[in-house]
């Protein structure tokens, strides 16, 4: 491999891994809204909130499966 061409793999590299973790961020954000929508649901609902918040509950749920940050590295035991 010419030098030219492991500059262009560890940019690759270092661009790969900066998508991924964009990536987690941009999830754990989404986590993030929806559960501070969901405070304001409960806060505004009240009593009812068990009732008109389910939806909002439930997605919730379904975005904090997937938002955790990982980071990049893999470790293969």
């Amino acid at each position: 491999m010419s030098n030219d061409d492991v500059k262009a793999a560890i940019k690759a590299k270092y661009e790969e891994r900066d998508h991924i973790i964009r990536e987690q961020w941009v999830k754990a954000m989404e986590a993030r809204l929806v559960r501070e929508e969901l405070q304001k649901c409960h806060r505004a609902e009240g009593v009812n909130q068990q009732e008109n918040c389910k939806w909002l509950a439930e997605k919730y749920m379904e975005k904090l499966e997937g938002s955790r940050i990982k980071g990049f590295k893999t470790v293969d035991v």
